[in-house]
């Protein structure tokens, strides 16, 4: 445990144990003017700061243009009435002298004065001029009567109406200077604190330039068992760092973070922020949970690294294991070649009988055995040895432009003779008119291997399809046939090599199980994919996604 001294907490605020307090902590002595001075200081110069505020200025400059804005339509609004009114008349009395002589037309006309008040003058036109402010109607044989309203009486309402408007708003601008010279009393002031504090879910606490408690919310209550409001910072700070220590977590400018941890294992974030004229603010919330779930977290990032580290040598040790496989199988390859080819060349010079005759004729039939045998048997070989290569690395492939219409009907010459006899429709789709670059006899071996198990595995009446699609950013081959298909746990033994399946599979010249290890090794050395979808009794169809170069790439996008 430290004290509150060995943490440097004092009534400047909580600090790092350097002895130097900031200006900006409650309790600080410096330089003031007398507070009698302030006071009047602030009350002479208060008045017209607050009446010239922002708040006032906008408030008056509204309140103007609302007035002027009511002057200029009740402005409109009356001459349009006016105007419409003596419409209605003119039209009234023009219906009314259609049918008189023209001294009664007259002698009606001057009388309109005194039976509508709205017209200021009428007359029958006898000149083509036309007054600026006359209504013309038409008056039958009378020609044209004009009308005229008395301008000066409607003036006079709207700026009776205007004076009032403006009345009223600087009635308003001086009720609003009136409020904003009232402050709110420092009570009011309080407990708008006290209630902003009240919302918030943490402990919160203002404090004052020389460090006396404004007001606090009952979370900081309950935190340093308070139950009364006059305490100081100094007194806050000594509760708060009893039985624990402070750790500085963050500090910038005026604003300070630490936590405070506890004996009972508890953890609190203390964020200090400085407020105007010197006061303080304290938050302080419980990060105890936050703490643990951080630890936790950090402990399983430390499994999970030791766990990435024993992946890592795992792996390395399974690919030392793979790459000793490819070397023995490599090694074993060329140490059987050689005694197999000595058994099929003896087998061939007694099948010739160079020496002389063998005696019984089964003699031959059993040398013709042991040499197909053997040339099976070194063809698996020659197989196996050509897939360590493939995997380890050690066979390069070259990288010539390859067309792949040309390939793909190449291996459709090459095994229509054998889909013919075995009674299979062999298809080659459209031209895809795609070039990649790969070696030539490495794709042709690629597709061959899918073509003779899709021909092996096809019975007689089936359909074999051999397609090219090419995109944007590379070529597909698909190679689909109708034949047995394969459930899903043979689908996923066949990612290993010498997978030769159950007796379902089983056909007459199986080798090994590598013709699609091989394939897969070739597309992935091509810089593509082998994907193989299939269903029993529905048949196969594996698609071998190339490249195409980067130029034609780029050329067809």
């Amino acid at each position: 445990m430290r004290s509150a001294e060995a943490s440097g907490a004092s009534v400047t605020g909580f600090g790092t144990g350097k002895g130097q307090a900031d200006s900006r902590r409650p309790g600080q002595a410096g330089s003031r003017r007398p507070v009698s001075m302030r006071a009047e200081t602030a009350s002479v110069s208060r008045p017209f700061r607050i009446a010239l505020s922002p708040i006032t200025m906008a408030v008056a400059l509204t309140a103007v243009l609302a007035a002027t804005l009511f002057v200029i339509y009740d402005a409109a609004r009356t001459f349009d009435d006016a105007r419409r009114d003596l419409s209605i008349i003119g039209t009234a009395l023009a219906s009314e002298i259609s049918g008189m002589s023209a001294e009664a037309a007259n002698a009606a006309i001057h009388a309109s004065g005194q039976r509508f008040g709205t017209i200021a003058r009428a007359s029958l036109l006898t000149s083509p001029v036309v007054p600026g402010n006359a209504l013309i109607v038409p008056a039958g044989p009378h020609g044209m009567l004009s009308l005229e309203t008395a301008q000066v009486d409607h003036w006079t309402g709207i700026g009776q109406r205007g004076a009032a408007a403006f009345g009223l708003a600087g009635l308003i601008v001086l009720l609003v200077a009136r409020r904003r010279r009232d402050d709110m009393p420092d009570m009011v002031q309080r407990d708008n604190y006290r209630t902003l504090a009240a919302a918030i879910p943490m402990g919160v606490a203002c404090w004052s330039k020389s460090g006396k408690l404004i007001v606090c919310n009952e979370q900081y209550r309950s935190r340093l068992d308070l139950h009364s409001l006059s305490m100081t910072y100094h007194d806050a700070v000594k509760r708060l760092t009893i039985g624990g220590y402070i750790k500085l977590v963050n500090e910038d400018g005026g604003n300070k973070v630490l936590e405070l941890h506890r004996e009972d294992g508890s953890c609190l974030l203390i964020d200090e922020r400085p407020l105007g004229d010197g006061a303080l603010m304290t938050l302080i919330s419980d990060v105890t949970e936050a703490k643990k779930t951080d630890t936790m977290l950090h402990a399983i990032r430390q499994e999970q690294r030791l766990l990435a580290r024993r992946y890592h040598e795992e792996k390395l040790k399974a690919e030392a294991a793979s790459r000793s496989k490819t070397n023995f199988l490599a090694h074993l390859s060329h140490d059987i070649r050689t005694p197999l080819n000595h058994i099929i060349g003896f087998a061939e010079l007694m099948r010739h009988q160079t020496y002389g005759p063998l005696g019984d004729a089964r003699y031959s039939d059993y040398v013709q055995s042991i040499k197909t045998s053997g040339e099976h048997l070194l063809a698996s070989f020659a197989t196996i040895l050509d897939l360590a290569e493939l995997e380890s690395g050690q066979k390069a492939l070259r990288s010539d432009p390859v067309a792949i219409d040309e390939l793909l009907d190449g291996v459709i010459q090459r095994f229509r003779a054998q889909a013919s006899r075995a009674g299979i429709v062999f298809v080659l789709g459209e031209p895809s008119g795609a070039v990649v670059r790969g070696d030539r006899l490495g794709l042709s071996r690629m597709v061959s291997n899918i073509v003779e198990n899709a021909l092996r595995f096809t019975p007689s009446g089936g359909r074999v399809t051999l397609n090219a699609f090419a995109a944007r950013d590379g070529v597909v081959v698909e190679i689909t046939d109708t034949g047995l298909g394969m459930s899903e746990e043979r689908l996923a033994s066949l990612s290993q090599p010498f997978a030769l399946g159950d007796s379902t599979f089983t056909r007459e010249g199986v080798g090994p199980g590598l013709g699609i290890s091989i394939a897969r090794a070739i597309a992935e050395l091509s810089g593509g994919n082998l994907a193989i979808d299939s269903s029993p009794s529905l048949g196969t169809t594996v698609a071998i996604s190339l490249p195409l170069p980067v130029a034609n790439a780029l050329q067809a996008a």
